[in-house]
């Protein structure tokens, strides 16, 4: 008698399956979302400020900016896009920061690429998360951008795909030829499975990148250093073990660029 197949619930979720076609709702996802949030609320200004968010209208961490006393602009594409409102009992996050006065929110519609639309010198910190960087393939110009609406001694935060995952994407489409040049190459731009490109970095790359553009890099790191199949495997033993694992993702040392699917750096303008 033949053994029965893996049900497909069971079986290994393929890199393209984690990254490229994310299931908020999975194990993984709320990890990932959660640890981005607790780096989201590390990374604040102390201070009230006045910050612009180019994450995407559905980006989960603008909440905490708000209540946390902050000022925040957030661009749309279009009149016609919402913002989705963040799932927080079934994430499982942790609580907001309250303030006794939380900042304000304010939806712009506008080009994240090009920030015509804002005056030099305007914010006190820039969000840049949820690949967006990445998705601009000429990033420079982006980070230029950034630079200039930043007021002298304001501070980013950005956040790219890496080339750990654009390498196990080219892997899985059987472009072998494209992969072994990939650690090597100056730019690395990889086919998306929607049929968009994605631009990849080291993390040499990057702070390359931001520093040529005018910034400090502060710090750069893997945004998760703990893999999905082990993030995964401890919430189906303990379903509520999600705290102690973000707790461990934060205490992490590791800095090794080929650990972590993407790159999250902070970097200040100068004075």
């Amino acid at each position: 008698m033949r053994p029965s197949s893996t049900p497909a619930s069971d079986r290994p979720r393929s890199p393209t399956a984690h990254f490229a076609t994310p299931d908020r709702l999975s194990g993984y996802w709320r990890f990932y979302w959660a640890v981005a949030e607790a780096q989201v609320t590390r990374w604040l200004p102390r201070i009230p400020s006045r910050l612009l968010d180019l994450s995407s209208p559905d980006y989960q961490a603008t909440s905490r900016a708000v209540a946390a006393g902050h000022d925040v602009v957030t661009l749309l594409p279009d009149l016609q896009t919402r913002a989705r409102r963040p799932l927080t009992l079934v994430n499982g996050r942790s609580p907001l920061p309250r303030t006794s006065s939380p900042g304000r929110l304010r939806h712009v519609v506008g080009d994240s690429v090009f920030l015509r639309g804002f005056a030099s010198e305007t914010f006190d910190g820039v969000i840049a998360d949820n690949r967006v960087l990445s998705r601009h393939l000429v990033t420079e110009s982006s980070v230029a951008e950034i630079v200039r609406v930043l007021k002298p001694g304001g501070r980013t935060l950005l956040v790219v795909d890496s080339v750990v995952l654009g390498m196990a994407l080219l892997a899985e489409q059987d472009r072998w030829p494209e992969l072994s040049h990939a650690p090597s190459a100056d730019v690395l731009l990889v086919p998306w499975p929607d049929g968009s490109l994605t631009r990849c970095f080291t993390a040499e790359q990057l702070t390359e990148t931001l520093t040529e553009a005018g910034l400090e890099l502060e710090w750069v790191k893997p945004r998760t250093v703990l893999s999905a199949s082990t993030v995964e495997m401890m919430l189906a033993r303990d379903p509520r073990s999600m705290g102690r694992l973000v707790e461990t993702e934060l205490r992490a040392t590791e800095s090794d660029d080929y650990v972590g699917v993407h790159l999250v750096a902070g970097a200040r303008k100068p004075d």
